[in-house]
């Protein structure tokens, strides 16, 4: 199936990351491959790469979340709402997404996988009705760390934390959004880089408290 599809081979890391979840990944990972592309979820050259550059790259996330309710902000394909759901069971999650053929993805999909963990809600971050009730909040590839900041700020609760998968400029983004961490009041605002050394996609992450 896997070579059906041209989805690249599982790398040996992926098992690691997963633990006693990697057959849950593996299907969510070779329904992505099938259906992504028609779907509109993923680009037409991904699926060559979706474990590497998607799907492991996500999940090196998974160790930086705590148990309470984590927001995913535009889950799209479920990346990396679904994944971290996969990987964290004790954690509850809720994708939001404002797109129905996205929403109607990430409903069949938690379904389809038995992820009782999952909550989709279709609406935009800036209308979502989780006013200071998420403990955390993910996003990947969403916007500028200056627009998802004062989007999202409203839905972490005192203390909550801003966990944000970013790109090679994430040092440079952190400088231009200076002025919304200052509205903000964020604080412990630092950039990790994450899998070093373990896989050749790096993940890149802007995490930050509010008071």
């Amino acid at each position: 199936m896997t070579e059906e599809l041209g989805l690249e081979s599982e790398p040996e890391i992926a098992a690691q990351l997963f633990g006693d979840r990697i057959d849950l990944a593996r299907q969510y990972t070779e329904s992505l491959a099938r259906r992504g592309e028609e779907l509109g979820l993923i680009g037409p050259l991904e699926v060559s790469r979706l474990w590497t550059r998607h799907i492991v790259n996500c999940v090196l996330v998974a160790p930086l979340l705590k148990p309470g309710l984590v927001g995913d902000i535009g889950s799209g394909a479920g990346l990396p709402g679904l994944v971290l759901a996969i990987a964290r069971p004790d954690v509850e999650f809720v994708l939001i997404e404002p797109m129905e053929r996205r929403v109607d993805w990430l409903t069949s999909e938690s379904a389809r996988l038995g992820l009782e963990n999952v909550t989709i809600d279709r609406s935009r971050s800036q209308d979502a009705p989780y006013s200071e009730a998420l403990s955390q909040i993910t996003a990947r590839a969403v916007t500028a760390l200056s627009k998802l900041i004062p989007a999202t700020e409203h839905l972490l609760s005192p203390g909550g934390e801003m966990v944000f998968m970013k790109g090679a400029r994430i040092d440079e983004e952190i400088d231009a959004a200076s002025k919304a961490i200052r509205k903000a009041r964020l604080r412990d605002v630092e950039s990790l880089v994450l899998g070093e050394g373990l896989t050749p996609e790096i993940t890149r992450v802007f995490r930050a408290r509010v008071d």
